[in-house]
């Protein structure tokens, strides 16, 4: 039985190999397997950029510690960030001593939006204010507003009883 097709080509069951073509198969797998490789050697090293720290400057930095244990700190660094507090002792040796810090904090977010965050923690707690911070609602003696569905849904429970009979708890005698 002979086996050729045609010139370098043979057959063997129902495939047909040559050796030419396996010779360019094996070639462009190759191509491509470097290729990834490459890619995935690129795509690791511009990934790793992030991760090298960043040296950013303290600018200016202020500590005073007095004696009566009031304090003042302070810094800015080179991106932006401005911290202070200062801490006073009220009352010092006597039943009601008690400590009081103000502070402040100032950056900016990744987005650009500069924060503020200030605050006070004393024998009442810690009372931060913000522009980023939730805010209770100021008026808390008005209910909000029923959504729409709700009201249509109301309505039409009130205007077809009948129908609600069913789910009602029973009657004890």
């Amino acid at each position: 039985m002979n086996n050729l097709c045609h010139e370098g080509v043979y057959k063997f069951g129902a495939k047909i190999i040559s050796g030419h073509n396996r010779l360019r198969s094996a070639s462009n797998k190759m191509k491509t397997i470097i290729a990834f490789l490459a890619i995935l050697a690129v795509s690791l090293a511009a990934s790793l950029d992030h991760l090298e720290p960043k040296h950013i400057p303290i600018i200016r930095q202020e500590n005073e510690v007095s004696v009566d244990g009031n304090y003042r700190s302070s810094f800015e660094t080179g991106n932006g960030i401005v911290i202070q507090e200062q801490g006073v002792q009220k009352n010092a040796g006597s039943q009601d001593a008690a400590s009081e810090v103000h502070g402040s904090a100032e950056w900016q977010s990744p987005e650009g939006i500069p924060v503020v965050l200030k605050y006070v923690a004393n024998e009442f707690g810690y009372q931060p204010e913000g522009n980023l911070l939730p805010t209770p609602p100021t008026d808390t003696n008005t209910p909000p507003p029923i959504p729409e569905a709700i009201l249509r849904s109301l309505e039409w429970n009130a205007a077809h009883p009948e129908e609600n009979e069913e789910y009602q708890r029973p009657k004890h005698q």
